[in-house]
């Protein structure tokens, strides 16, 4: 099987997450320059602006570069079309089944790396054509599925021929380690980049991200089929309140909601907006660079694989040492 490496063109097998008003081409850029496959998230925006994105990306880095299409996005059909006339190198989708893109995508030679939540979904891309597959586990901050990251990963690898990439609750080099064993062969890491230098996310935002603790983010929406994790706030407990009092919740649940990230993301309104975070913000302490961040995760990852390779050469055992 090619590597994450071989077949995106890239120095660290990381890829960074598709972060809806959040991942532009100045947070995109700084990924790629400094190693990994930096993303830029069309989200629900039109293709004219996918367009201009693409473009200050091609200005700021000459490496390697993807672009998300959330499929769930009225203008996806016209986003699809730019990025084939923009020959994007790499795209990768969420929200549902690209199966329908992937001939289109692969003929004009881009990449194609839906986001998966279930084995099924993993064997039906792949079938289709997909070059590797995202699994993500509900640690991942926004939209998220069923599994954990620890029960999906390995099922997946299992399931599938083309690399596997995990994706929810990674933001060091343990998660990275950890991603490895579990039959990954690569990451995506989302949460984390949101503290970068290069992210452009309100300062508000980030600043609740670095004091957030273990215990700080809930999964909103699991009652209209669209659960949701964020950073505990004042509209966070009026979604799950209204879940609670509600039969059916869903048009409440969407009036809330209704430009609530942005709010969060360039108005810095922490209160009323939507924070979507993963778990692991609990051990974000410190705003980086993309490229200090992607450094310092492999740097761990390596002293963790040397520190257990010696375990192993000394002849200890889990099973007789714990």
């Amino acid at each position: 099987m090619v590597s994450v490496c071989e077949l995106l063109g890239i120095k660290y097998p990381i890829i960074q997450g598709a972060m809806a008003w959040i991942a532009d081409a100045y947070l995109a850029s700084a990924v790629s320059n400094a190693g990994g496959l930096g993303i830029i998230a069309s989200g629900n925006a039109d293709a004219e602006w996918v367009r201009s994105e693409i473009r200050k990306v091609k200005e700021m880095t000459d490496k390697p570069y993807g672009v998300n299409v959330m499929l769930l996005n009225p203008h996806a059909d016209a986003v699809i079309d730019v990025i084939c006339e923009e020959k994007v190198p790499v795209v990768t989708t969420g929200a549902g089944n690209p199966g329908k893109y992937i001939a289109k995508l692969k003929s004009c030679g881009i990449k194609v790396i839906p986001v998966v939540a279930s084995v099924a979904l993993a064997i039906r891309v792949e079938r289709a054509g997909a070059d590797a597959v995202i699994a993500e586990g509900q640690e991942g901050g926004g939209h998220v599925g069923e599994a954990t990251t620890m029960a999906l990963v390995p099922q997946v690898a299992d399931a599938v021929n083309i690399p596997v990439i995990a994706a929810g609750g990674i933001g060091d080099g343990r998660g990275i380690a950890a991603a490895y064993m579990l039959g990954a062969s690569g990451v995506q890491v989302g949460t984390r980049f949101l503290v970068a230098k290069e992210c452009t996310v309100s300062r508000n935002y980030k600043d609740m991200i670095i004091k957030a603790k273990d215990s700080d983010t809930v999964v909103t929406g699991r009652s209209t089929g669209h659960p949701v994790r964020v950073l505990k706030n004042k509209l966070a407990r009026e979604i799950l309140a209204l879940e609670k009092r509600s039969a059916d919740p869903a048009a409440e649940i969407e009036k809330l909601g209704t430009g609530a990230l942005r709010a969060a993301v360039k108005d810095g309104d922490v209160v009323n907006g939507s924070v979507m975070s993963g778990q692991i913000a609990g051990l974000i302490k410190k705003e980086q660079t993309a490229k200090e961040m992607i450094e310092e995760m492999f740097k761990e990852a390596a002293e963790i694989y040397e520190d257990r390779a010696t375990i192993c050469r000394s002849g200890c055992s889990i099973s007789r040492d714990g």
